[in-house]
C-alpha cells in the first residue's frame, strides 16, 4: 500500500464515499490514495446496480458545472420486494451563485405518479417503476429537472453510522421508541439507534415535519463524522456498504466535482419546507396535500436556484 501521497488525494476520495452513503453526497473529507481504484471499482458497481434508462444514465450535467438537482431516496423494503421510498429529499445546488437548498418531500404527498396514470401517495412511485418513476413523478410534482438519483436502502443507513463508529446529535425534545430512550440534548446513537431516532414520527409534535428534521440531522451528523474522523479500517467497512446496497448514475469524476466545484453551494444551501395539511380521503387511505401557495414558492425557488 502507499503510502507518500499528497492530502489533498485523501480528501477527494473521502467525499466521494461519505456523500453517497450520507445521502447528501458532497462531504469532502479523507482517504489514502491508494484506495482510488478501490473507490472507482465500487462507484462503478453502484452505477450498474441502477436500473434507469440510457438518457437517465447518461447526464453531463456536473461535468458542465451547471445547476443541478440530485433526488435521495431512503428505500424502505422487506426481504426481496421492490420496497417503497421511506425517505424523498430533493437537493439542488447552484455553483455559480454558490446556493443551494434541500427539501423533504412528504412521503404521503398526494401527487400524479407519471407513467402509472394514477393519482397516489408520492413514495408509490418507486414501488410502481422504481428510481426512473420516482424521478419522473418529483420532477413533475417539483416542475423542475431532476439530474441525479441515488437510492439506497434505509438498513444501510444503519450500517454506515456503525461503518464510522456512531454519530452524536443534538436532540430537541425527549421520546422513546420500543427499543431507545432519546433524552433531550445530546445523544450518541449507533447504527439500529440512529434508524429508529429518524423513523419515529407519530409522537413528534411536528408529525412526519419533525421527523424530516431528525433525518437532516442524522445525515449532517454522518458527513461530519466522515470528515473529521476516519481511518482505513471505516474507509473499507464504507465502500464495503455502498457496494452491496448504494445505487446511482452519478460517476467517479462527478463525485470529484461535487466534493470541490460544488462544496460552498452545498455548505450555504437551505432548508425548505412545504406546508400543508393530511387526513383521510374517501378511499379510507390517509394523504397529505401541500398549500398551493407553499408549493408554488418552493417551486419558484427550486426553478431559481437551477436558472
Amino acid at each position: 500500500m502507499a503510502k507518500h501521497r499528497k492530502p489533498s488525494k485523501w480528501k477527494i476520495v473521502l467525499g466521494i464515499v461519505a456523500g453517497v452513503m450520507a445521502l447528501v453526497l458532497i462531504t469532502g473529507g479523507a482517504f489514502v490514495w491508494s484506495m482510488v481504484k478501490e473507490v472507482d471499482d465500487t462507484v462503478a458497481q453502484v452505477n450498474d446496480n441502477l436500473k434507469i434508462s440510457k438518457e437517465r444514465k447518461q447526464v453531463e450535467t456536473i461535468e458542465r458545472k451547471e445547476s443541478v438537482s440530485i433526488l435521495l431516496l431512503g428505500i424502505d423494503r422487506r426481504g426481496t420486494e421492490q420496497g417503497r421510498s421511506d425517505s424523498i429529499i430533493v437537493l439542488t445546488l447552484n455553483p455559480e451563485l454558490d446556493e443551494g437548498a434541500m427539501l423533504s418531500i412528504p412521503r404521503d404527498t398526494m401527487t400524479e405518479i407519471v407513467g402509472k396514470g394514477t393519482r397516489d401517495k408520492i413514495n408509490h412511485a418507486y414501488a410502481f417503476g422504481g428510481a426512473e418513476m420516482a424521478m419522473n413523478t418529483v420532477e413533475n410534482f417539483l416542475d423542475i429537472p431532476i439530474d441525479y438519483v441515488i437510492e439506497t436502502d434505509m438498513e444501510a443507513f444503519s450500517d454506515v453510522v456503525d461503518a464510522l463508529g456512531g454519530i452524536t446529535v443534538m436532540n430537541k425534545f425527549a421520546f422513546s421508541t420500543e427499543d431507545y430512550t432519546f433524552p433531550v440534548g445530546e445523544v450518541t446513537l449507533d447504527g439500529e439507534a440512529a434508524l429508529d431516532y429518524t423513523r419515529m414520527r407519530y409522537n413528534d409534535p411536528n408529525g412526519d415535519f419533525g421527523r424530516q428534521e431528525r433525518q437532516r440531522d442524522v445525515v449532517a451528523a454522518i458527513i461530519e463524522k466522515g470528515r473529521t474522523d476516519f481511518s482505513l479500517d471505516k474507509v473499507t467497512a464504507l465502500l464495503e456498504v455502498v457496494g452491496d446496497q448504494a445505487k446511482t448514475n452519478i460517476e467517479l469524476n462527478e463525485f470529484v466535482s461535487l466534493s470541490t466545484d460544488y462544496m460552498n453551494a452545498f455548505r450555504n444551501a437551505s432548508v425548505l419546507r412545504l406546508e400543508g395539511a393530511g387526513g383521510l380521503e374517501g378511499d379510507g387511505i390517509y394523504y397529505w396535500n401541500p398549500e398551493s401557495s407553499s408549493l408554488n414558492g418552493v417551486q419558484e425557488e427550486l426553478k431559481r436556484l437551477m436558472e
